[in-house]
């Protein structure tokens, strides 16, 4: 590339390592270290006392010094009680009373903060366990009783939260009574199951209910007092990390940058911009900076997964994989690959700066040229493909090649970055070609191990791909949108499409060169890696995505149809399943549990007997329009009486994993809960959350509406289903991804695209629209 070629020329990179032993860098590091210090006891201490602050400590403690040398007459037992404990801590009665005064005021205002701090706590941690406001609507008689409700929880609320500030006002996670979950289960099986198999179904609940049931409820609801959350931790355990499937494609998931606007068309420029903007998002973690997300600019959701959201690892494992989070001190570079080659690249200078973008800019000229002029083996440019393996294997080759010497080096250097960066030398053409890529790559591209991958086109668009275990896709996409929004908002290009160069007054510190990874790969580990990288492909080759931009109308039209765009999507996805194969699926569309402290998602049966009546209805020509309509609120109206039930706590299948969980490990056996937790789960649906930033723009306006991301997707859950994800980035378009395997004949699908935009469309016209 002629322009890298003249940018190196002018790069000046002043090399630390010659001082790496000097006074001055043992200063300078001993002073970041305290610094790091100083702000996490900080950030412990006010997440500590929050809802009460610093200030409010050093008001009250101003209160009872004056209090205590006032002059006033009315409160004389009081103010006696409190110089009654300078004795009790046998302040001596020579010093002056000013001080005596100082030393008591401070005494009793520490006590005091405790004393109201935990109190605020309680009754915060109270008042947000109230659900109401979930369930009432716009005309609902008990308003009055939220708009109360509202106020409470505003007056007793802090100012300005850091990121953890609210986690120790968060209700826990309730168990559902053992009854309830039997019966919601049963009545969403319906659809599902023949009259015969849910007479068997109901005969084993019952039978479960009168013997092993009350006794795995008891232990629940113990654990649900001394842990954080009664599922969470085993969630992360038994599902992700005990998974021995490939991660790629089963677990990890994707998302696209931009839809069709294109920032720039250096590939270089806008990889340096999208890790400048990831590493801000980071710091604003790692400093607790980010302001916790907040319904209705009431209630506040868990932050905890925040935490491990960048700097952390899958670690492959025999029977189990572990999750590994570095720090700061220990992950201060990312991990890029190009033309087949792995560089380290600190991305913080002397100063502890994050690397402006032209500084970035000109490392990964720099990583470019060098990669240019170096030929890296078959076998090193497929590395990656280890990580797409099944965890057992890949754990099998990273114990027997990867444990010392200079392959555990360069593996350390990867797996400890903060994210890894791939940039690679394909245009893909169109949404699904992208997305496919983004999912899967070519089988060397994505290190699928690593919270989050991003991928950099030679044209400069962009994607990510993510893995599952340490966090849930909303928490991802809150730190994508927060870098795709700035390059919207703020000009950080030029004209010539380079990074924009800081200001005068910004000073770069001193930075190290990018370092190329070592690796020392035998014949055997060469061999291991050809056959991962065939196993791979595969796999890729086995997918079947399409994504399709459904831009002739969106979530407005549904609205005006007084119907949840939500509802009226999984309406959609009914109504096009059964037109196909003329029969009912368990379906899973994914809702948050953030509610609740360390929550993490639940699932909605969104396959329930209303919309199975409404969609037969739909193909029978003797049901009339209105009919039809009463059909269609009717389900949709159930849909969103589940989606509030599983956000409350009132799901079913958390409950019934977590029995699941207890009875294995008192090695019960229980056909009951067997049955119900293998069914599979034939479609797996979720809608991608967007907006999560104050100042994201109104997408509905012409100048931001082709600038909106299409969203993501993940991989079918069955290999007999469909994975499919949508997405309204405004109120006249709709994103699908829809997933399946081509190895099963009965999927397809673009097919199944089609048919369920012809479904939306019926369901339209029904309306007059």
């Amino acid at each position: 590339m002629a322009e890298a070629r003249s940018a190196v020329a002018g790069i000046k990179i002043r090399d630390v390592e010659d001082e790496r032993h000097s006074v001055v860098v043992f200063l300078r590091e001993w002073t970041k270290t305290v610094l790091r210090k100083y702000h996490r006891i900080k950030n412990s201490i006010s997440n500590g006392m929050w809802p009460t602050s610093v200030h409010n400590l050093g008001i009250l403690g101003l209160c009872v010094f004056l209090f205590m040398l006032s002059e006033i007459h009315i409160a004389e037992s009081i103010k006696a009680l409190f110089w009654s404990a300078g004795d009790t801590l046998h302040v001596p009665k020579g010093l002056p009373a000013t001080l005596r005064a100082v030393i008591v005021a401070s005494f009793l205002t520490i006590v005091l903060s405790l004393f109201l701090m935990k109190v605020r706590q309680i009754i915060l941690r109270s008042l947000l366990s109230y659900r109401g406001w979930m369930y009432q609507s716009a005309n609902s008689s008990e308003k009055y009783t939220t708009l109360l409700w509202c106020a409470c929880v505003r007056v007793i609320s802090g100012y300005q939260p850091s990121l953890y500030s609210c986690q120790r006002s968060l209700p826990r996670l309730p168990v559902p009574p053992l009854h309830d979950t039997i019966d919601r289960l049963l009545e969403s099986l319906q659809p599902v199951c023949s009259p015969e198999e849910l007479k068997q179904l109901t005969q084993q609940a019952s039978k479960f209910e009168k013997t092993l049931g009350p006794t795995l409820q008891r232990l629940l609801w113990l654990r649900s007092w001394i842990t954080s959350n009664y599922v969470s931790d085993w969630w992360e355990k038994y599902i992700y990390l005990s998974g021995r499937s490939p991660v790629a494609i089963n677990s990890n998931y994707y998302c696209l940058d931009q839809g069709y606007c294109h920032p720039t068309h250096l590939q270089v420029s806008r990889t340096a911009v999208l890790i400048h903007n990831c590493l801000v998002f980071k710091r604003l973690i790692d400093r607790e900076e980010l302001q916790p997300l907040v319904l209705r600019g009431t209630v506040p959701i868990c932050m905890s997964q925040y935490e491990r959201l960048l700097s952390t690892v899958r670690v492959p494992g025999i029977d189990c994989d572990e999750v590994c989070h570095f720090s700061t001190t220990e992950s201060r570079h990312v991990a890029v690959q190009h033309n087949g080659a792995f560089y380290k690249l600190e991305v913080y200078d002397s100063k502890n700066q994050i690397l402006f973008p032209t500084t970035l800019e000109h490392q990964l000229e720099w990583i470019m040229q060098d990669a240019a002029n170096y030929t890296p083996s078959e076998a090193e440019t497929s590395l990656a493909a280890l990580t797409s393996l099944d965890r057992p294997t890949w754990a099998k080759i990273r114990n027997t090649y990867f444990f010392d010497g200079v392959n555990k080096e360069s593996l350390d250097a990867i797996e400890k970055s903060a994210f890894f960066v791939s940039m690679n030398n394909l245009v893909p053409l169109g949404l699904t070609s992208r997305g496919k890529y983004l999912l899967h790559g070519d089988g060397k591209s994505i290190w699928f191990d690593k919270s989050l991958s991003i991928q950099v086109f030679k044209n400069a668009t962009a994607g990510m791909n993510c893995e599952h275990s340490m966090a849930d896709a909303p928490a991802m996409a809150h730190m994508w949108e927060h870098s795709l929004t700035k390059e919207v908002l703020e000009k950080l290009y030029d004209e010539s499409g380079r990074c924009m160069p800081p200001s005068k007054k910004d000073k770069q510190g001193a930075i190290r060169r990018p370092q190329r990874l070592v690796w020392d790969i035998s014949p055997e580990l060469a061999k291991e890696i050809a056959d991962a990288l065939a196993t791979a492909q595969k796999n890729n080759d086995d997918l079947d995505l399409c994504i399709k931009d459904h831009d002739a109308w969106g979530k407005g039209i549904m609205k005006k149809c007084r119907v949840s765009p939500d509802a009226f999507m999984q309406l959609a996805l009914q109504l096009a399943y059964y037109k196909e194969n003329k029969k009912f699926v368990q379906t899973y569309e994914a809702t948050m549990t953030r509610l609740y402290l360390n929550g993490r998602t639940e699932t909605v049966r969104s396959c329930t007997r209303e919309s199975s009546e409404f969609a037969r209805a739909m193909v029978e020509n003797n049901v009339s329009n209105d009919e039809k309509i009463r059909l269609l609120k009717k389900a949709a109206e159930k849909h969103v009486l589940l989606f509030r039930d599983a956000m409350s706590g009132k799901g079913v299948d958390r409950h019934l994993f977590a029995l699941y969980v207890a009875c294995k490990g008192l090695k019960y056996e229980s056909e009951f809960l067997n049955n119900v937790i293998m069914r599979p789960w034939t479609l797996s649906t979720s809608q991608t959350p967007h907006t999560q930033l104050d100042y994201s723009p109104d997408a509905d306006l012409e100048v931001f509406a082709n600038k909106v991301s299409p969203g993501g997707g993940f991989g079918p859950v069955s290999d007999e289903g469909y994975g499919i994800s949508y997405i309204f980035p405004n109120n006249s378009r709709v994103f699908l991804h829809v997933s399946s395997k081509k190895s099963c004949a009965d999927t397809d699908s673009t097919r199944f695209v089609k048919t369920i935009e012809e479904s939306m469309d019926e369901m339209k016209a029904l309306f007059g629209f």
